[in-house]
This record gives C-alpha cells, sequence and structure tokens, in this order.
C-alpha cells in the first residue's frame, strides 16, 4: 500500500479517520446545545466543561496508545506487550480519578485549585463521578483502534465511532425527555455510556485481526525488542504530551475563575472548545496517516505534506466564513442554544481562534514524523513550550491587562499553538535529513 502511495490512497486511507474525529467533535456541541435548554444552563454548562476537563487530564495519558498500536504492533510478542502495558496504564488511571471522587480530596481541588463556587462544584462532581468509566474505555479502545489502523482497515474506526456517537445521542435524548437529572450529568453520562459502547464494539471489530497477530511470532533478531522497557522509553514522552496538552483546557478553566466576566467565560469555554474541535478534528485524524504512510525511508513526505496542506485550508476556512459572518450568530444561538448575551461574549474568542485548525493540520503532520522515526522525546518539549506559553499568556492576560477570561484564554491558546509548532520545525527538518 504504501509503495503505491497516491493523494487517492492517502485520502481513502483518512477519511474514515476524519469521520471519525468529526463524529467525536460533535459530541461536545450537541451535548452543549442539549444542557443550554435545560434549567439552569450557564451552571450546568460550566459545571460540565470542568468534569469534563478533569476527565480528559485524567485520561491523558492513554490517548496515544492508538498511535504507539499503529507503530508498534506486528506480531503475537508486540500485542501481548503493548496490551499489557494499556491494561496497566489504564488501571491506574481509574484509580486516579477514583482517588479525585474521595469527598475531602474533590474539595480541595474544587475550592483551592478551580476555586469554583459551590453550586458549580456540587455539579460538577456528580458529572465526574457519572465519567468513571472514561479513563479505561478510551484507552481500551484507542489501542485497538491502532490495530485496525496499521493494519488498513480505518473504516472499522469510523463504524465504532458511529456507534458511539448514536448510543450518547440515544441515552442524552432519554435523559433529557424522562428524567430529573441535571443538565450537567445528562451531558457526562451520555459520554460515559457512549464510549463504552464504542470499546465493545472496537473488541469486536479487532477479534480476527487480534486471533492471526497470535500466529505470528517475530522474528528472531527481534524477540528481545519490545520488552516492558521498550514500550516505556517509547511511549512516555508520548504520555506527558497528551499530559501536557490536554492541560491546557483544565489550565485555563482554572485562570477562568479568576478572571474578569469568570462565570460566563467558564460557561462558553466548552462552546468554544466544542466549534473548534469540530473543525480540528481534521487535523488530528491526520498523525496516524502519517505515521502509516509516511515510508521507511520517508519517501512519501512530499505527498502527505502536499495533502496536509489542502487539509489545512479545508478545516481552517469554514471556521473563518462562520467566525466573520452572520452565521456565527446561527452556530452560537440556533444550534447551540446560548443566551443572545453568552453568544455576543464568545463572539470575539472564536474570531481569534478562526486560524486554530491550520494549525492542528501542521502539528499532526510534524508529530506523525517524528513518531514514525521513534523520535518522541522531542514532540514532548515541543508540547512543553506550547502548555508553558499559554500558562504565561493566560497569567498576563488576565492579571496584567484585565481581559475576560475567554479573550485571554483565546489569545494565548492560538499563541501557544503557533510557539509549538514553530519549535518541531527545524526537528522535522532534522529527521528528514537523517
Amino acid at each position: 500500500m504504501v509503495a503505491s502511495l497516491s493523494y487517492r490512497t492517502i485520502f481513502w486511507f483518512w477519511l474514515p479517520l476524519a469521520g471519525t474525529w468529526l463524529m467525536m467533535a460533535v459530541e461536545g456541541p450537541y451535548l452543549a446545545a442539549i444542557i443550554a435548554r435545560l434549567p439552569d444552563p450557564t451552571v450546568n454548562l460550566a459545571a460540565f466543561g470542568i468534569a469534563f476537563a478533569v476527565a480528559i487530564i485524567i485520561e491523558a495519558p492513554v490517548v496515544m496508545l492508538m498511535g504507539a498500536s499503529t507503530k508498534l504492533v506486528e506480531d503475537r510478542q508486540s500485542y501481548l506487550a503493548l496490551r499489557r502495558f494499556a491494561y496497566r496504564l489504564s488501571a491506574l488511571l481509574t484509580l486516579v480519578h477514583l482517588i479525585v471522587l474521595i469527598p475531602p480530596v474533590f474539595d480541595q481541588v474544587a475550592r483551592n485549585v478551580l476555586v469554583l463556587p459551590e453550586d458549580v462544584a456540587h455539579l460538577t462532581y456528580g458529572g465526574l463521578a457519572l465519567l468513571l468509566p472514561w479513563s479505561a474505555a478510551i484507552g481500551y479502545r484507542r489501542f485497538r483502534q491502532g490495530l485496525l489502523i496499521r493494519y488498513n482497515l480505518t473504516n472499522r474506526v469510523a463504524h465504532g465511532t458511529f456507534l458511539r456517537l448514536a448510543t450518547m445521542s440515544i441515552t442524552a435524548f432519554a435523559a433529557f425527555r424522562f428524567s430529573s437529572l441535571e443538565g450537567a450529568h445528562v451531558g457526562s453520562l451520555a459520554l460515559s455510556v457512549g464510549v463504552t459502547v464504542e470499546a465493545v464494539a472496537s473488541r469486536l471489530m479487532t477479534r480476527r485481526l487480534v486471533a492471526s497477530l497470535m500466529t505470528r511470532e517475530p522474528a528472531l533478531a527481534d524477540r528481545e525488542s519490545l520488552g516492558l522497557a521498550a514500550i516505556i522509553q517509547f511511549y512516555i514522552p508520548l504520555a506527558l504530551t497528551s499530559v501536557l496538552a490536554l492541560a491546557v483546557q483544565p489550565m485555563a478553566t482554572f485562570f477562568m475563575g479568576q478572571s474578569r466576566d469568570a462565570l460566563e467565560s467558564l460557561a462558553v469555554l466548552p462552546v468554544i472548545h466544542g466549534v473548534t474541535f469540530v473543525f480540528r478534528a481534521i487535523g488530528l485524524s491526520y498523525l496516524e496517516v502519517v505515521i502509516a504512510l509516511a515510508g521507511d525511508r520517508h519517501e512519501n513526505f512530499a505527498l502527505i505534506r502536499n495533502f496536509a496542506l489542502l487539509l489545512a485550508v479545508a478545516s481552517a476556512c469554514p471556521l473563518i466564513v462562520i467566525a466573520y459572518t452572520p452565521l456565527v450568530s446561527v452556530w452560537f444561538n440556533t444550534i447551540s442554544g446560548l443566551t443572545p448575551e453568552l453568544a455576543a461574549f464568545a463572539l470575539t474568542p472564536i474570531r481569534i481562534l478562526a486560524v486554530f485548525p491550520a494549525l492542528t493540520v501542521a502539528l499532526s503532520l510534524e508529530r506523525g514524523l517524528l513518531v514514525h522515526a521513534n523520535r518522541t522525546a522531542p514532540i514532548t518539549l515541543a508540547t512543553l513550550v506550547e502548555v508553558g506559553t499559554v500558562g504565561a499568556l493566560l497569567m498576563v492576560g488576565i492579571h496584567l491587562f484585565d481581559l475576560p477570561g475567554a479573550v485571554a484564554a483565546a489569545i494565548a491558546i492560538l499563541s501557544g499553538r503557533i510557539v509549538g509548532n514553530l519549535w518541531l520545525v527545524p526537528r522535522c527538518l532534522e529527521t528528514l535529513r537523517d
């Protein structure tokens, strides 16, 4: 497949993955729209956003299991080794989630770290409890989906995510219509049910593939090449990258609580994240494509780079059109269900972030090249630079310039991504020369 690579091949390999990410991207706006139509929308949107942010940062280390599985699993030994690693990591993160749910621990986080109002903290706790299966389900399905990507079964990845979205929608709608759950809890319950169903589906869809892998013995020279130590050396930089990258939203949430217009910023932040994620999903879906198709000596780089340029334009232009035309009110008022006041408050942040999807495509291209070359450490350093930039600019924007929290967050997030991308450019060029 790689030897005969063409733009057509890249497109059909990438399309199911893009569909997967786009379906996941719909989740946030869809659930936010339901929560916005339930009682006390501002408080519930804020609580749901915070609960989701905490769950995301807990599960961050398993996010790159898909890339690791795509890159590493090729026989019985490598499959079993990475499976053991994935199970242990998922169990550890579930334990961390449980510890956060211990009431005294949660109270410390809510009051002293996030500085949440009492009503928001109460709703956040319930939402976080409902999200307990999140880390294990995400870790399991990403490990299994990496196998599907490696062996050119990307359409099955999309099928699993469709089941997740359908189940989530049914759960959210049923809770919306037939229960008295608070809006934040409706969203959290729907997410948990959806990812659990997707994890089960990923197991069913990889049964024959796993059976085939179990019959493949590694070459004699490779039998000691993928033990636990090798996996840890490869994966720790990726896990740290995910932790650092996903820390941006919780960090922004933390600063929102200290900013001007704090409650409004907390309420619109998940909605803004949701709309940008819809268009960033196109770029996020490209990481595994680069890992799988770059070629042993990066001989396909020109094709992959050119395709990435097309994706960058295709992902950024629609968001720019929405942000700078009357379509923005259609999205925020009609689709997201925000009040006119919250929709107006979200206008400046979304315009600042309109070009963010193009930067996401560039980052996936850079990271994919480095993962393909087994150079994962520079990815972590770039993310550290990005997150450091975001944190510094949040502090300056909120405490020095007294900007509204959502505006300061948009400026900081965009600037951090630009700095992180630029930092990776010379590392990628070095990899291509080697």
